[in-house]
């Protein structure tokens, strides 16, 4: 059994990855310093704890597990933090990027798959978002992301290193039998603060912008269910492994849903009505953001397989089960 290092793989999208990963027959070694990931999440393979900046303790990871590959999730991701606070994302972000990387390259170890980001692009000029995409990122988390991915482009142009940079849209959706799913803390994404409302620990759904030009006038995203985002990265995986160059792929569904399509989504889920509040847009929302994903379809063979309903009614499942648990677990920060 082949071992893979996943940094950051208590989290969101890095644990179901790790479910994908065991699923497909490798050892996923989850190595996370655990302040934004949760132990609970960490089912499919050991736990090494630890700060992904610090390279002693990479080194000794590496030769412990002398993994075959590492797959790169950890960093900070709250946008609205990264403009108060941006210093903490370019030293989490970038410098611990730089840090995995160099680790990476010590133990021998020769492919890398990036978790990046569409906040790497900015406003769109052109929909749907291919690769070409210009990019110009509207906030310090985005240009963070697209550091990394300026520096693994000269990693692999001046001495050989391959990786593949995966840049999600709007992640959403949990695993369909409720071991794991979305927790942020606090949380800040659309579709787990909707299923907040339905299940009364929120007043109200705030809806930031009713006047953008589409087709009801809320803004408009591209949810891509986390199972599918977790089989990129296993097809990214593989075709490192198999010998494939360094490349970057866009991963969206090439459809948009407006913030009302999706209240009235977890409305249709619930069962529940939910009290909305409009309010003015965002300083940095853009109307519409919808991923090409033709480049990821004809290299990697990947293709989105969960519809927004999948999304929706996965997430119900994961949040309202963990609703009606006694306690929640605490969270260990660093």
């Amino acid at each position: 059994m082949q071992t893979v290092l996943v940094a950051g793989g208590a989290g969101y999208v890095g644990s179901h990855t790790c479910l994908r990963l065991a699923q497909e027959g490798f050892l996923p070694v989850v190595f996370d310093d655990l302040s934004n990931g949760h132990r609970e999440h960490v089912q499919w393979g050991p736990l090494e704890q630890g700060d992904i900046r610090d390279g002693a303790r990479l080194d000794a990871v590496f030769a412990a597990h002398k993994p075959v590959a590492v797959l790169h999730f950890a960093a900070s991701i709250e946008v609205g933090e990264s403009t108060k606070n941006p210093g903490k994302f370019f030293d989490n972000n970038v410098g611990g990027a730089i840090s995995l990387i160099e680790a990476t390259r010590r133990a021998g170890v020769e492919a890398l798959v990036f978790s990046s980001t569409c906040a790497t692009f900015g406003d769109p000029i052109g929909l749907p978002m291919a690769e070409d995409h210009p990019q110009n990122p509207l906030n310090p988390y985005g240009r963070s992301k697209l550091m990394v991915e300026q520096a693994l482009a000269d990693y692999a142009r001046y001495v050989g290193f391959r990786s593949v940079a995966l840049r999600y849209f709007n992640a959403a959706g949990a695993d369909p039998e409720g071991r794991i799913g979305e927790w942020h803390e606090p949380e800040t994404h659309a579709i787990p603060l909707a299923i907040d409302v339905a299940l009364g620990r929120r007043e109200h759904f705030t809806i930031f912008g009713d006047d953008y030009d589409t087709r009801d006038g809320t803004a408009v995203r591209d949810y891509v269910h986390v199972l599918d985002l977790a089989d990129a990265h296993v097809l990214a995986l593989r075709h490192l492994l198999g010998g494939g160059e360094a490349a970057m792929f866009n991963l969206g569904t090439g459809h948009g849903t407006t913030v009302r399509e999706m209240i009235a989504g977890v409305e249709r889920v619930s069962g529940r009505s939910l009290p909305v509040v409009n309010a003015p847009r965002r300083l940095g929302d853009a109307p519409v953001l919808v991923g090409d994903n033709a480049l990821a379809r004809q290299r990697l063979g990947w293709a989105p397989t969960r519809d927004l309903d999948a999304i929706l009614g996965s997430a119900w499942r994961w949040h309202s089960g963990r609703a009606s648990q006694v306690a929640t677990p605490a969270v260990a920060r660093r």
